[in-house]
Protein backbone atom coordinates (compact mmCIF):
# COMPACT_ATOMS: atom_id res chain seq x y z
CA UNK A 1 0.00 0.00 0.00
CA UNK A 2 1.37 3.86 -1.13
CA UNK A 3 2.04 5.53 1.86
CA UNK A 4 -0.20 8.66 1.85
CA UNK A 5 0.78 11.93 0.75
CA UNK A 6 1.31 14.40 3.75
CA UNK A 7 -1.35 17.65 3.14
CA UNK A 8 0.24 20.82 3.57
CA UNK A 9 -3.43 22.66 4.93
CA UNK A 10 -1.32 26.11 5.23
CA UNK A 11 -0.40 25.78 1.44
CA UNK A 12 -3.82 24.47 0.41
CA UNK A 13 -5.10 27.83 2.17
CA UNK A 14 -2.81 30.38 0.77
CA UNK A 15 -2.66 29.07 -2.48
CA UNK A 16 -6.79 28.00 -3.06
CA UNK A 17 -8.15 29.65 -5.94
CA UNK A 18 -10.97 31.55 -3.67
CA UNK A 19 -10.57 34.50 -1.34
CA UNK A 20 -10.60 32.63 1.83
CA UNK A 21 -10.19 34.20 5.62
CA UNK A 22 -10.08 33.12 8.96
CA UNK A 23 -12.10 35.74 11.54
CA UNK A 24 -12.52 36.52 14.89
CA UNK A 25 -15.02 39.03 15.73
CA UNK A 26 -14.95 40.44 12.72
CA UNK A 27 -11.22 41.15 12.22
CA UNK A 28 -9.30 38.79 9.52
CA UNK A 29 -7.02 36.58 11.74
CA UNK A 30 -5.25 35.56 8.50
CA UNK A 31 -6.16 35.84 4.71
CA UNK A 32 -4.97 34.46 1.43
CA UNK A 33 -3.61 35.34 -1.48
CA UNK A 34 -6.87 35.59 -3.24
CA UNK A 35 -8.53 37.79 -1.28
CA UNK A 36 -5.43 39.65 -0.77
CA UNK A 37 -5.26 40.54 -4.55
CA UNK A 38 -9.28 40.42 -5.16
CA UNK A 39 -9.20 43.73 -2.47
CA UNK A 40 -6.02 45.41 -3.78
CA UNK A 41 -4.22 44.82 -0.50
CA UNK A 42 -0.50 43.43 -0.58
CA UNK A 43 0.13 40.09 0.76
CA UNK A 44 -0.98 39.65 4.70
CA UNK A 45 -1.80 43.29 4.33
CA UNK A 46 -5.32 42.39 5.65
CA UNK A 47 -4.68 40.45 8.49
CA UNK A 48 -5.76 42.26 11.88
CA UNK A 49 -8.04 44.70 10.14
CA UNK A 50 -11.74 44.80 10.71
CA UNK A 51 -13.70 43.68 8.12
CA UNK A 52 -15.06 46.96 7.66
CA UNK A 53 -12.46 47.92 5.70
CA UNK A 54 -13.99 45.89 2.66
CA UNK A 55 -17.58 47.30 3.07
CA UNK A 56 -18.54 50.65 1.47
CA UNK A 57 -19.81 52.03 4.30
CA UNK A 58 -19.71 51.69 8.54
CA UNK A 59 -23.79 51.53 8.32
CA UNK A 60 -23.27 48.25 5.60
CA UNK A 61 -20.67 46.82 7.98
CA UNK A 62 -22.75 47.36 10.99
CA UNK A 63 -25.83 46.11 9.43
CA UNK A 64 -25.27 43.06 7.54
CA UNK A 65 -23.18 41.84 10.79
CA UNK A 66 -26.48 42.19 12.61
CA UNK A 67 -28.53 40.20 10.12
CA UNK A 68 -26.05 37.20 9.67
CA UNK A 69 -26.43 36.71 13.17
CA UNK A 70 -29.70 35.30 13.57
CA UNK A 71 -28.82 32.97 10.45
CA UNK A 72 -25.65 31.56 11.38
CA UNK A 73 -26.76 30.90 15.10
CA UNK A 74 -29.25 28.93 13.23
CA UNK A 75 -27.47 26.81 11.42
CA UNK A 76 -23.79 27.79 11.91
CA UNK A 77 -23.25 28.91 7.87
CA UNK A 78 -24.31 31.83 5.74
CA UNK A 79 -23.60 33.44 2.35
CA UNK A 80 -25.56 35.95 0.27
CA UNK A 81 -24.13 38.44 -2.73
CA UNK A 82 -23.43 41.97 -1.97
CA UNK A 83 -21.74 44.89 -2.90
CA UNK A 84 -18.13 45.24 -1.36
CA UNK A 85 -15.18 47.70 -1.84
CA UNK A 86 -11.57 47.24 -2.94
CA UNK A 87 -8.74 49.37 -1.90
CA UNK A 88 -8.99 51.59 -4.51
CA UNK A 89 -12.43 52.54 -3.55
CA UNK A 90 -14.16 50.55 -6.34
CA UNK A 91 -16.81 49.11 -5.42
CA UNK A 92 -18.12 45.29 -6.79
CA UNK A 93 -20.74 42.64 -6.30
CA UNK A 94 -19.41 40.09 -4.12
CA UNK A 95 -20.69 36.34 -3.35
CA UNK A 96 -20.33 36.18 0.35
CA UNK A 97 -20.23 32.57 2.50
CA UNK A 98 -19.06 31.71 6.00
CA UNK A 99 -19.49 29.12 8.21
CA UNK A 100 -19.32 30.05 12.03
CA UNK A 101 -16.27 28.05 14.14
CA UNK A 102 -18.51 28.15 17.52
CA UNK A 103 -21.89 27.22 17.82
CA UNK A 104 -24.20 30.26 18.34
CA UNK A 105 -21.88 32.62 18.28
CA UNK A 106 -22.18 34.07 15.09
CA UNK A 107 -18.76 36.35 14.88
CA UNK A 108 -16.43 34.59 17.79
CA UNK A 109 -14.96 32.95 14.91
CA UNK A 110 -15.09 31.81 11.35
CA UNK A 111 -13.89 30.73 8.14
CA UNK A 112 -14.91 32.63 4.88
CA UNK A 113 -14.76 32.93 1.28
CA UNK A 114 -15.22 35.49 -1.30
CA UNK A 115 -16.22 35.13 -5.48
CA UNK A 116 -15.37 38.57 -7.28
CA UNK A 117 -18.45 38.59 -9.46
CA UNK A 118 -17.50 42.08 -11.29
CA UNK A 119 -16.52 40.09 -14.53
CA UNK A 120 -20.71 39.26 -14.80
CA UNK A 121 -22.33 41.49 -12.55
CA UNK A 122 -20.86 45.43 -12.73
CA UNK A 123 -21.95 48.20 -10.55
CA UNK A 124 -23.27 50.60 -12.97
CA UNK A 125 -25.22 53.17 -10.47
CA UNK A 126 -24.10 55.04 -7.69
CA UNK A 127 -26.51 53.96 -4.97
CA UNK A 128 -26.62 55.01 -1.41
CA UNK A 129 -25.89 52.05 1.36
CA UNK A 130 -29.54 51.45 2.23
CA UNK A 131 -29.94 50.86 -1.67
CA UNK A 132 -26.90 48.13 -1.86
CA UNK A 133 -28.31 46.91 1.13
CA UNK A 134 -32.15 46.25 -0.23
CA UNK A 135 -30.40 45.94 -3.77
CA UNK A 136 -28.78 42.83 -2.44
CA UNK A 137 -31.55 41.33 -0.79
CA UNK A 138 -33.84 41.60 -4.19
CA UNK A 139 -31.13 39.78 -5.98
CA UNK A 140 -31.90 36.73 -3.41
CA UNK A 141 -35.54 37.23 -4.82
CA UNK A 142 -37.02 37.68 -1.30
CA UNK A 143 -40.15 40.00 -0.92
CA UNK A 144 -40.64 43.62 0.23
CA UNK A 145 -42.43 42.42 3.21
CA UNK A 146 -39.26 39.74 3.70
CA UNK A 147 -36.85 42.63 3.41
CA UNK A 148 -38.74 44.98 5.62
CA UNK A 149 -38.32 42.38 8.75
CA UNK A 150 -35.08 41.56 7.87
CA UNK A 151 -33.47 45.23 7.60
CA UNK A 152 -35.75 46.63 10.12
CA UNK A 153 -37.78 48.93 7.70
CA UNK A 154 -41.58 49.36 7.28
CA UNK A 155 -43.04 47.53 3.93
CA UNK A 156 -43.94 50.78 2.42
CA UNK A 157 -39.80 52.41 2.83
CA UNK A 158 -38.63 49.20 1.40
CA UNK A 159 -40.80 49.67 -1.99
CA UNK A 160 -39.86 53.49 -1.43
CA UNK A 161 -35.83 52.27 -2.30
CA UNK A 162 -37.13 49.30 -4.64
CA UNK A 163 -38.70 52.46 -7.05
CA UNK A 164 -35.92 54.66 -6.34
CA UNK A 165 -33.56 51.58 -7.99
CA UNK A 166 -36.21 51.11 -10.66
CA UNK A 167 -35.09 55.10 -11.68
CA UNK A 168 -31.75 53.89 -11.00
CA UNK A 169 -31.61 51.11 -13.12
CA UNK A 170 -34.68 52.36 -15.76
CA UNK A 171 -36.35 49.48 -14.74
CA UNK A 172 -40.33 49.11 -15.51
CA UNK A 173 -40.85 46.21 -13.53
CA UNK A 174 -39.29 44.55 -10.82
CA UNK A 175 -37.92 41.34 -12.44
CA UNK A 176 -36.78 43.68 -14.39
CA UNK A 177 -34.64 45.89 -11.97
CA UNK A 178 -33.61 42.54 -10.96
CA UNK A 179 -32.19 41.44 -14.11
CA UNK A 180 -30.16 44.49 -14.38
CA UNK A 181 -29.03 44.44 -10.76
CA UNK A 182 -27.47 40.33 -11.81
CA UNK A 183 -26.21 42.27 -14.97
CA UNK A 184 -28.60 41.02 -17.16
CA UNK A 185 -30.32 43.56 -19.93
CA UNK A 186 -32.69 43.08 -22.21
CA UNK A 187 -31.86 43.34 -26.25
CA UNK A 188 -34.29 42.92 -29.31
CA UNK A 189 -33.70 40.25 -31.36
CA UNK A 190 -32.70 41.82 -35.30
CA UNK A 191 -35.96 42.24 -36.90
CA UNK A 192 -38.77 42.01 -34.10
CA UNK A 193 -37.69 45.07 -31.89
CA UNK A 194 -41.03 44.19 -30.03
CA UNK A 195 -39.28 40.96 -28.73
CA UNK A 196 -36.62 40.51 -26.05
CA UNK A 197 -33.78 38.10 -25.48
CA UNK A 198 -31.55 38.20 -21.75
CA UNK A 199 -27.87 39.01 -22.78
CA UNK A 200 -25.61 39.03 -19.88
CA UNK A 201 -23.63 42.16 -19.67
Amino acid sequence: MRQGVAIDFETIFMHAPVGMCVSHNRVIQASNRALDRMFGYAQGELNGKSFSVLYPSPDEFERTGARIVPIMNACGRYSDERIMKRASQELFWCHVSGSALVPHDAHAAGIWTFDDLSAKRPVTAELTPREREIAALLVEGKTSKLIARQVGLSPRTVEMHRAKLMRKFAAATSSELVNRLLGVTRQAPPGNPAAAEATVL
